[in-house]
């Protein structure tokens, strides 16, 4: 069995973290427009769809749990003990790919979302450049930091929430009638089109050395998860209330539309103000990103993470010039969703099987 070195206690974090960890990889770019995707497969019956996603994910976080305890450590040592050192580290690397694509496509979209909403002239390089500068100097912090920033980015502009008060006045719940009105089919076509959404939840599998007694925080991944799904549920049926089918059909960014009609003394464009503070939104998905992929390769190739850390943001900074197309966007996104699709639903259900299957051969050849 290949066994981790312990993590000191002081590079650790609090078991309850985990839920401000889960919540802020799973809570991005995609909450600003996912509900026209889900809608054009599975109608105004969506909402059920994001619903049945989110409950799904609760068995995939048992599993990464059962993994983790397992091995006693995170996917590098899961992989070693499964397919021996060499072939393992082989099999790590793809994880770093898989983060890599994730922050690129958040910082990617989000830049989008500023070019079209605020500064068509924003250049997409300095943008970038500036952005993955505070991250790297974030994730130089260590873990701890890391976690202190994504404590914050979801606490702080929690109050945005709050705003989507101001389009129920507006609200036509009738939209949503007759519920079930969709096949079992399209509403698992639904729930697979939130797979760009909803990734991140698997974040545990790669720090799970760094909380202190992690299986108590197992309770605080499914409770974060659980609060993220009621988000995105509750927010999919205003947004279906407030819209009709044509009209969301048209709707690229519904959420942001919604914010359109905030209306109060002191600011007169809250979308705006959204904007603006999804950038401390969009800051932790990039920051767990570089971190975690750069903790794979330090505990694979045993480079050292600072270094990891600034080629894998200057990988990015290149790679992201590339995209300068809506049409290229959609398709960083497409296969974002897709990738974080198998490695969620397909690799690690089998992992968890793998796992289990060389625990019993290991223990057979020890006895």
């Amino acid at each position: 069995m290949t066994t981790q070195q312990p993590v000191p206690e002081r590079l650790q974090v609090s078991p309850f973290l985990v839920l401000y960890l889960i919540m802020s990889m799973q809570i991005g770019i995609g909450v600003l427009g996912y509900q026209r995707i889900i809608a054009k497969a599975a109608g105004y019956d969506a909402w059920i769809s994001v619903l049945g996603a989110g409950l799904s994910i609760h068995v995939i976080i048992w599993m990464i749990y059962k993994i983790c305890g397992t091995v006693d450590g995170d996917i590098v040592a899961a992989n070693a003990y499964v397919f021996g050192k060499k072939i393992g580290n082989i099999v790590s690397v793809l994880f770093v790919v898989y983060l890599l694509v994730f922050a690129l496509a958040v910082l990617r979209t989000y830049i989008e979302v500023i070019q079209v909403w605020m500064f068509p002239e924003l250049s997409i390089f300095w943008y970038s450049f500036c952005f993955l500068l505070l991250s790297v100097y974030i994730v130089f912090g260590g873990f701890r930091t890391v976690t202190g920033v994504a404590f914050f980015c979801i606490v702080l502009p929690s109050y945005l929430l709050l705003t989507f008060a101001f389009a129920l006045k507006f609200a036509e719940f009738r939209n949503l009638l007759p519920i079930f009105d969709h096949s079992l089919k399209e509403m698992a076509t639904g729930a697979f089109n939130m797979s760009l959404t909803y990734i991140g939840f698997e974040i545990p599998i790669f720090f799970y050395p760094f909380i202190k007694d992690p299986q108590k925080s197992h309770k605080w991944a499914h409770f974060g998860v659980f609060l993220t799904t009621m988000i995105y549920t509750i927010l999919a049926i205003i947004t279906f209330a407030y819209f009709s089918e044509e009209q969301l059909a048209k709707s690229i960014w519904a959420t942001l539309e919604m914010w359109k009609i905030v209306s109060m003394p002191f600011v007169e464009r809250f979308e705006y103000i959204g904007i603006a503070n999804w950038n401390l939104i969009i800051l932790p998905n990039v920051c767990i990103a570089l971190w975690s992929s750069s903790i794979i390769l330090k505990r694979g190739f045993k480079l050292k993470q600072r270094k990891g850390v600034i080629i894998l943001a200057i990988i990015c900074l290149i790679a992201i010039n590339f995209f300068d197309t809506r049409a290229k966007i959609n398709f960083l996104n497409d296969w974002t969703g897709r990738i974080g699709f198998t490695v969620t639903y397909l690799y690690i259900p089998f992992l968890f099987i793998a796992t289990k299957i060389a625990k019993k051969v290991k223990n057979k050849n020890e006895s």
